[in-house]
């Protein structure tokens, strides 16, 4: 009887779930919203819309973008690799290098304080934590152009002597990334569970170990939130890297803009080069892109 009722109980059990299954469901047995479906799907188009419009208009003569509209060519045809050729005889390739140079520290460094700074504000205790969070996000409003000239005199010839340096740009962007990624942190880090740190004082661990090895594991979707966030900033910085790095080392996003003469000459090239200039941070974005979602939204119930 009992084996019954229990064969019983979970035939029931698996009828229940089967319209999970079925055609019109989602996995956890809603129905589908055929509206919401077609709207995304909508959105979807719209965004990418312009960035297939950027590879055709990439693909054609000066003559013919400046005559007809990039879809024209979908039906006209008219195809031609000359912009790419003339692009890649610049020093396209030794400006992608630059801004590797420049991204993945400028990235890594702020995200690596700010989650020593965001560790603090959420589990240690200390005089003047809530004042002095509020004054570091209270630094985000104010706009960056502000420090650009005392910036300039601190790291220029008068002062430390690193404009023009990689360096500088470093310090630049860790700086204005940082009060971002301390607030995304800690409001993250304010989710996860108190009784997980409680319990490793217990077992007698520091606070490093508690950070290295609780911590940052529990919140790397937050990390790679953030670093694509910051990693795609620093990519497309134009005004940073313009006025702090020299003609020797500027990077892509600053080569882009030169290929445009002060007489529109040159025009031709800037959809092949703005292209080529979002192949890595489009690869930087797709493989870390199931973080993404989890990791902005994972703060926002608590904080």
């Amino acid at each position: 009887m009992t084996s019954l009722t229990t064969a019983a109980g979970m035939t029931a059990g698996e009828k229940s779930t089967a319209p999970s299954s079925s055609t019109g469901r989602m996995a956890d047995g809603r129905r589908r919203s055929w509206v919401a479906i077609v709207t995304m799907a909508s959105l979807v188009v719209l965004w990418t819309l312009p960035t297939v419009g950027l590879l055709v208009t990439s693909l054609r003569s000066r003559d013919a973008q400046a005559e007809t509209g990039w879809w024209t060519a979908l039906w006209n045809g008219g195809w031609t690799l000359e912009n790419y050729r003339g692009v890649f005889e610049t020093d396209i390739g030794s400006s992608l290098l630059n801004s590797v140079i420049v991204a993945i520290p400028a990235t890594v460094i702020p995200i690596m304080f700010a989650a020593f700074a965001a560790y603090a504000f959420t589990f240690l205790q200390f005089r003047g934590k809530d004042v002095l969070f509020i004054l570091i996000v209270a630094v985000m409003v104010v706009p960056i152009q502000a420090a650009f000239q005392p910036l300039l005199n601190l790291f220029g010839p008068n002062g430390l002597g690193i404009s023009g340096e990689f360096i500088a740009v470093w310090i630049l962007h860790t700086g204005f990334g940082m009060p971002l990624a301390i607030y995304t942190l800690r409001n993250y880090m304010s989710t996860l569970p108190y009784t997980v740190i409680e319990s490793a004082r217990i077992d007698g661990a520091t606070n490093f170990q508690t950070f290295w090895k609780l911590i940052v594991p529990m919140s790397v979707p937050a990390l790679a939130a953030f670093a694509i966030l910051q990693f795609l900033w620093v990519w497309n910085d134009l005004l940073i890297a313009k006025l702090f790095l020299s003609a020797d080392n500027q990077t892509i996003i600053v080569t882009v803009q030169g290929l445009l003469g002060a007489q529109g000459q040159g025009t031709e090239f800037l959809p092949a080069a703005a292209f080529i200039s979002m192949v890595i941070p489009m690869i930087v974005f797709f493989s870390m892109q199931r973080f993404f979602v989890r990791g902005l939204t994972g703060g926002a119930v608590k904080g």
